[in-house]
């Protein structure tokens, strides 16, 4: 398989030293040495631009979600609009992002990754610009979901990156580097959104959002390298993808570790839709109170994410931190649903739960992500991410009403959701990833140091 083994996952190098270089005595010449050097260095300088690139790339789906948020009511007066109505615009941006990765995902495996990725932000760009100018609710419905499945490219593609340039250990750090900086999205995006607003109307942001379209289609353009060979592609038109996705479906591990990531999305979603109803109005958190805790809870997943790949990942393996990640989240919901349905213990303890549920999604979904990929050749790289992409999408968008059921605020069905979907997943993982069905999955998962 390309990239480099676990143990080198420092290295963002995309192509391993030839026989030539290999051969070179040790006593070369200064003149070698400082050669070789350089172009080590330019390697690295080209894997941290690739990281800060597919960062972008991936960030620029909950930028398109939650940059907005705070003008959904200007939009609603706006436009002449019903406020549920308008969350229209949320929900179909949502299911053009299941989408849109069902259809990039296997053009990127034909295609190579490059010519998919910029169609793909070409047309996110126009789709925003339609948002800007969009004249009624319907059009900007329309443009939301044109525009969330164009932005999926970056999504579904960024992992099929990871996938070409590295396996192992060295594939979670990649996802968790990616993490970092696409986690900081959702933290800072309302905190932009709500200041924008005081300067601009919310077309304004959607004008936001075109600018960033444009600014990452010439960045990828001149900084992101094609990493999978035509040698590497797979061939073929509908049929052909349609096989290649069966069979992913039918291999066990996959399906499994896929339905872990998706239910495991299921949670946050869950929390994402309903936090903000149930903290503001059953706990009377101020907007600004809730909008430090959403960010805590954001730093939450990151910090557990960097910690996962850069600490855990190269001293156990990626079956056990999934296993410890999975009974730290189910922890996390029964003391929810107890603090909420049992005890009635308060926005403190309800905010711990949710701070450490939300931690554990650091350790499940990179790893879950990184283990399902490692099971499929660089070929189906594309279509396996972009099964793992529209499955959390899609529970996403069937999850995220079930926290308004009934009409008024409850923190203790925001508790059931997600508890409910931490059992969903971690039952996922122990039905499906038996150990007689495991050997494919954990080949790849040695640690790099004991």
């Amino acid at each position: 398989m390309p990239g480099p083994t676990a143990g080198s996952a420092g290295d963002t190098s995309t192509a391993p030293a030839s026989p030539a270089d290999s051969a070179t005595p040790v006593d070369a010449t200064p003149v070698d040495t400082a050669a070789a050097a350089d172009a080590a260095a330019a390697a690295g300088a080209t894997g941290r631009a690739a990281i800060v690139v597919l960062g972008g790339l991936v960030a620029l789906g909950p930028l398109t979600t939650d940059l907005y948020l705070p003008g959904l009511p200007a939009i609603a007066e706006d436009l002449v609009a019903e406020p549920a109505a308008v969350q229209l615009t949320l929900t179909f941006s949502m299911f053009g992002v299941a989408a849109g990765q069902l259809l990039f995902g296997p053009l990127s495996d034909r295609f190579g990754r490059r010519p998919p990725l910029l169609a793909g932000l070409v047309v996110y760009t126009l789709a925003s610009i339609v948002c800007v100018i969009a004249p009624d609710l319907t059009v900007l419905i329309a443009a939301r979901f044109v525009q969330g499945a164009a932005g999926a490219a970056g999504l579904v593609i960024g992992r099929a990156v990871a996938r070409d340039r590295f396996e192992g250990v060295a594939m979670i750090r990649f996802l968790a580097s990616i993490t970092l900086i696409s986690g900081l999205a959702p933290i800072l995006a309302p905190l932009f959104g709500a200041q924008m607003l005081r300067f601009t109307s919310w077309r304004g942001t959607f004008g936001a959002l075109a600018a960033l379209g444009l600014l990452l289609t010439l960045v990828a353009f001149a900084a992101l390298r094609e990493t999978l060979p035509p040698s590497a592609r797979r061939g073929g038109g509908l049929t052909s993808t349609l096989r290649t996705m069966g069979g992913l479906l039918r291999n066990l591990p996959f399906l499994g570790l896929m339905l872990t990531s998706t239910f495991a999305f299921g949670a946050l979603f869950g929390y994402i839709s309903g936090s903000s109803v149930v903290l503001q109005h059953v706990y009377h958190v101020s907007p600004q109170t809730y909008s430090l805790l959403f960010g805590l809870n954001s730093v939450a997943i990151v910090g557990a994410t960097q910690l996962n790949g850069r600490v855990l990942a190269p001293r156990f393996t990626a079956g056990a931190l999934m296993r410890t990640g999975l009974a730290v989240m189910i922890a996390a919901g029964v003391s929810l649903v107890l603090v909420t349905a049992v005890w009635d213990l308060g926005l403190v303890a309800v905010c711990a739960s949710l701070f450490v549920m939300m931690a554990s999604l650091g350790m499940v979904l990179p790893n879950s992500a990184a283990r399902a990929l490692s099971l499929v050749p660089p070929q189906s790289a594309g279509s396996a991410s972009a099964l793992l992409g529209t499955g959390t999408f899609l529970c996403g968008a069937v999850v995220a009403p079930l926290s308004s059921l009934g009409g008024s605020p409850s923190a203790v069905l925001l508790a059931v959701v997600v508890l409910s979907c931490a059992l969903l997943s971690a039952a996922s993982y122990l039905l499906l990833l038996r150990p007689g069905r495991t050997a494919p999955a954990d080949a790849t998962e040695q640690p790099a140091a004991a």
